[in-house]
């Protein structure tokens, strides 16, 4: 069966964003615990190209499917982990890459660069890291992984925090600042 991906994000309601979040089936990875463990030999690339034994991943289905199964774990080592195997890779800077950003009245949807839809709130919170003169924007994905704003959603979120006061964006009942602290 072939994949479709979701329409694009401006022309979904939050409604519909939230349907399809709800009706993406997604491994349960949190839910196993593999004695094997290994390396897979594989590398996120900052800019989100997926690299295995130093040659790219090419295929958008096989990034999909890969990134299914990322878990990030309390010291930050990333896992790919399946029933019977748990393998570390190496994730240069986040996991995924946030493309496309929409706002309808208080909440905040993120499109991610394996099309996978994230809603920022509690749940998955929007942070800044590095310095007033170069912060990265970063929003929580699932099982400890993140995504890191690409340029033009940094850009868009940022002219969202305007309308503010104190650089600040709400989302579901939260308020992350922009600014790193």
């Amino acid at each position: 069966m072939p994949y479709e991906p979701p329409p694009e994000l401006a022309a979904l309601s939050l409604d519909e964003v939230a349907r399809l979040v709800a009706a993406r089936k997604l491994p349960p990875v949190d839910q196993w615990s593999p004695a094997e463990t290994g390396d897979s030999e594989m590398r996120i690339a900052a800019d989100g190209r997926w690299f295995h034994q130093g040659g790219e991943i090419r295929r958008p289905a096989m990034v999909r499917a890969f990134a299914s199964l990322l878990t990030c774990d309390a010291d930050g080592q990333h896992w790919l982990v399946t029933p019977v195997q748990k393998l570390s890779i190496e994730v240069e800077d986040a996991a995924f890459i946030a493309i496309d950003v929409k706002r309808e009245g208080g909440t905040l949807a993120f499109r991610l660069n394996t099309d996978d839809l994230v809603i920022a709130g509690p749940d998955h919170p929007i942070t800044a890291e590095g310095d007033t003169e170069t912060p990265a924007l970063y929003v929580a994905v699932r099982h400890g992984t993140r995504a890191r704003l690409n340029r033009s959603t940094y850009a868009q979120l940022a002219e969202i925090a305007l309308e503010s006061d104190d650089l600040s964006v709400t989302s579901n009942g939260a308020r992350f600042a922009l600014v790193p602290a």
